[in-house]
């Protein structure tokens, strides 16, 4: 095999690669043999079928193949006799491809870079610790005794008010016109309650039982039924029954209610997840702090072709979402060149960081386990609620689809490691200092890529969708 090197510039280079015609024919016949001893012709023995015939049948196919095969472990060895590591897929443009002349292609590719190591014990990050107060506890408790609450017919009829419910019969018109989906009967409806069409139960607001109303509305633009959507509507309203609700006492009692034992343990489980929540959102920020720190050292080249690659990605997203008529608000005035330039920019970050996090990885022979992953696919299992089993099934029948929830994982367990080496401060914040935007308070500002949604996570995936740690 002749290898002659026709480009090498900066992360590309481009090969010229001959194979001669000898190797290309003996692989054929090789591949020929192969096929006779298994072939089954009317006629013939199994294995007994002449070459010739085979060749007559099968030459063509088996060429093909055999060409395949050898441009791509030429291209193979290639990069692996000069230590090469490629970024993507190399593109492969075949030359001369005749039969009995040598097979000569074109190899174009682009490599991964050297990345330093950062000095990890130099980063220095604020871990914010926040705890539950006893007024957000007693306020969680209130709103699971509002779900337990016991609607109570009143006796004495009397003008309903905010908070009272009505039950009702009614019929809503549209033009006139009932329409599909807008009667029903003895629905209980909060004065003043959400869930329903602005304006429709405030209307309702001083009726009592026996009383009969006609009420106005508009559906709003965004209403689910575009049938409906934006347009004036009337609802002939039946008031049969006034009811109050009655809130179950905060004690022992709703504790049990719920399977526990007392009022305590109910508090204390509360607490925890409160906590867990406050210690995710922690999470979160510290690792948002520990990327941009990393962003800041990680100043080495990256493949333009995995640029362009996330790029196009990210600007598919911004597209669909225009057409849903959901453009951020940060965008919204800036043309397309200024929003180009500036997703550009993150999709090279996103390349970057992602390429970093890798050779961590890498040189630290971080892994994702088989547990870990089973771990994180009954996790997403358990999103769809009785759904789980089929779930699992997909996962087991398309490995490529668990292969997706990899580099969240890789990623997460990079950070980890990181953090161990750097300065961590950890500083006690309240639950509202905890829950402001960084650049609310000034302790750290927003980075392109958090303004993108990055910082949380897909940090350590490139444009194919794989972690960062397979493409190295």
């Amino acid at each position: 095999m002749q290898v002659t090197e026709t480009l090498s510039e900066g992360l590309k280079r481009a090969y010229t690669v001959i194979v001669p015609a000898a190797d290309i024919e003996t692989r054929r016949g090789k591949r020929l043999a192969e096929l006779g001893k298994s072939l089954r012709l009317p006629g013939f023995r199994p294995g007994k079928v002449p070459l010739p015939l085979v060749k007559q049948r099968y030459g063509t196919a088996v060429s093909a193949e055999v060409l395949e095969d050898s441009v791509n472990e030429a291209t193979q060895q290639v990069l692996s006799d000069r230590g090469l590591r490629a970024a993507m897929q190399p593109k492969v443009d075949v030359v001369s491809l005749e039969d009995s002349k040598d097979l000569e292609f074109k190899v174009e590719v682009e490599l991964l870079p050297d990345v330093p190591m950062p000095d990890f014990g130099a980063i220095e990050v604020t871990r914010m610790k926040a705890v539950p107060l006893p007024e957000t506890i007693d306020k969680a408790l209130t709103d699971i005794a509002t779900r337990q609450r016991e609607l109570v017919e009143e006796t004495e009829p009397r003008p309903a008010v905010t908070g009272d419910f009505l039950s009702i019969d009614f019929l809503g018109k549209v033009d006139g016109e009932p329409f599909a989906g807008g009667a029903g009967t003895d629905m209980d409806v909060e004065i003043g309650g959400t869930g329903f069409i602005p304006g429709f139960t405030e209307q309702m607001a001083g009726m009592s039982p026996g009383d009969a109303r006609t009420i106005d509305v508009t559906f709003p633009k965004e209403y689910g039924a575009k049938e409906l959507a934006g347009k004036a509507a009337t609802f002939d309203i039946t008031v049969k029954k006034l009811k109050k609700s009655v809130l179950p006492a905060i004690d022992d009692d709703l504790g049990q209610k719920l399977g526990l034992e007392s009022l305590d343990q109910l508090r204390g489980l509360l607490t925890q997840q409160v906590q867990r929540e406050y210690d995710q959102i922690s999470r979160m920020r510290v690792k948002r702090q520990l990327l941009d720190a990393l962003a800041k050292v990680a100043t080495f080249e990256v493949p333009p072709g995995m640029v362009g690659a996330e790029f196009d990605q990210i600007w598919q997203r911004i597209e669909a979402d225009r057409k849903q008529g959901q453009t951020d608000a940060e965008d919204a005035g800036k043309d397309d060149d200024t929003l180009k330039a500036e997703y550009r920019g993150i999709a090279e970050r996103r390349v970057r960081l992602g390429l970093l996090l890798a050779e961590i990885g890498r040189a630290n022979a971080i892994n994702v386990t088989p547990d870990e992953l089973t771990r994180a696919m009954r996790t997403e299992a358990a999103r769809y609620p009785g759904q789980e089993a089929q779930v699992m099934e997909f996962f087991r029948k398309n490995p490529q689809g668990a292969e997706g929830l990899r580099g969240p994982i890789f990623e997460d367990k990079v950070v980890d490691f990181v953090l161990e080496l750097a300065k961590v401060t950890e500083t006690e914040v309240t639950p509202d200092e905890l829950g402001r935007e960084p650049d609310e308070d000034g302790t750290a500002g927003q980075s392109s890529a958090g303004q993108s949604g990055e910082g949380q996570s897909g940090e350590g995936q490139n444009s194919a969708g794989q972690t960062s740690g397979d493409a190295a």
